[in-house]
């Protein structure tokens, strides 16, 4: 029996239009058509889903939002939970299921959960650090059907391993990128900027365009599981622009070049206001299509058009926000906790223009941002709709 369609509240949901926390700087910026356009600016009838698959890793990152463990506990759903989970996400009309940890390769039964969701028609992602993926392995995740491959790198070889705290990680994940490339998967790499490693940006761009990796994305810090200690690695708001600078520019280089290399921004939505005001000072027309394809996608979509589910089944509004626990898959399917308009949280986060307040209230951006990360307001200033800290743009860019 098909679940019931995602519903906000009870009424009719607004077409899903797109990733939470993406801005496509390769598609706004240079204009260039991509693979996800039809997820990010169409629509699709439910939510992205994060499935945290495992706590268990086989690195210890300092700035690891889900606080990943050497081993995977004993509350990690079995096999025949997480199946009936996947299957509840398929007929609820979940267009992605992403695959994370942890490591989620540490789960002796992860090809058979990804074929799982490929065969219900569910778009499977894996999210790794890329060092397990054997040539085998990457046979046998092209066979259960998996689609996209993120494989994190934090900097060049010392950046990387230092931050990741186990020698070799780098060496590892480059055999695991090129692994999954020879097995017809589409890969790409995950860099998440702090003040530690933002000046690897430039050696990370030569070697996406040396290895000819298809597809990058630079995460924002945010102060989530182990990360909360360290939020002071978080860039400054000119370290930000800084960096953005540096992306925006290395990107439109590559696409002048005739390279395919799709670069994404991810967790910070004030990133689709700069690049719109950069651009309108370069090519006005174009610039008014970004504006529009902002505007399509609508901003961060924790409790929307993004969840999370845990190891153990908890249903968070997003993988960063883990503290708000809005049910568990063991007690009743995601499609009924998604649906349940009488939660606070999602009903607020679906309708944020009468909670938020300071300057994400008055912002003139709020209808492309939609008030950014709402888990790194609450970290940081301890009040869920209050500013996001990580918000970059000056009172002058943001007032109406």
């Amino acid at each position: 029996m098909k679940s019931a369609r995602w519903t906000a509240g009870g009424k009719s949901p607004k077409p899903s239009v797109g990733l939470i926390i993406v801005i496509s700087i390769s598609r706004l910026y240079c204009g260039g058509a991509e693979a996800s356009d039809g997820l990010r600016y169409g629509k699709a009838s439910g939510p992205v889903v994060v499935y945290n698959a495992t706590r268990q890793c086989n690195l210890l990152c300092g700035h690891c939002y889900s606080s990943s463990t050497p081993s995977a506990g004993d509350d990690q759903l079995t096999t025949p939970q997480a199946a009936a989970m996947i299957d509840d996400l398929a007929a609820f009309g979940v267009p992605v299921i992403l695959f994370s940890g942890g490591e989620p390769l540490l789960r002796e039964d992860l090809c058979e959960l990804i074929a799982r969701a490929s065969q219900g028609g569910v778009r499977a992602a894996l999210s790794t650090n890329g060092c397990l993926i054997t040539a085998q392995v990457a046979r046998r995740l092209a066979q259960a059907g998996l689609k996209y491959a993120g494989i994190s790198l934090d900097g060049m070889q010392a950046a990387n391993d230092r931050i990741r705290g186990v020698r070799g990680a780098f060496r590892r994940a480059l055999e695991g990128i090129a692994h999954c490339r020879e097995a017809g998967i589409k890969v790409g790499l995950r860099f998440t900027m702090t003040k530690t490693n933002a000046d690897q940006l430039p050696d990370i761009f030569e070697l996406l365009l040396r290895e000819q990796i298809p597809r990058a994305c630079f995460y924002h810090l945010v102060p989530a599981g182990r990360a909360r200690d360290r939020a002071a690695d978080a860039l400054g708001p000119q370290q930000t622009r800084a960096a953005l600078d540096l992306i925006i520019d290395r990107t439109a280089a590559a696409c002048a070049e005739g390279r395919r290399l799709e670069v994404l921004t991810v967790d910070n939505h004030a990133d689709g206001p700069y690049l719109y005001m950069k651009l309108l000072k370069v090519d006005a027309a174009r610039a008014g299509q970004c504006l529009r394809l902002l505007k399509m996608q609508g901003g961060n979509a924790s409790g929307q058009r993004i969840g999370c589910v845990s190891w153990n089944g908890d249903v968070h509004p997003d993988q960063f926000w883990r503290s708000r626990v809005l049910g568990n898959v063991l007690c009743r399917p995601f499609s009924s906790i998604w649906t349940d308009g009488s939660l606070p949280l999602l009903a607020g986060l679906r309708d944020r223009r009468k909670h938020l307040r300071g300057r994400c209230a008055s912002c003139r951006w709020l209808d492309i941002c939609n008030g950014n990360l709402r888990a790194r307001a609450e970290a940081v200033t301890g009040d869920p709709w209050g500013d996001d800290p990580a918000c970059y743009l000056t009172q002058q860019e943001t007032a109406s």
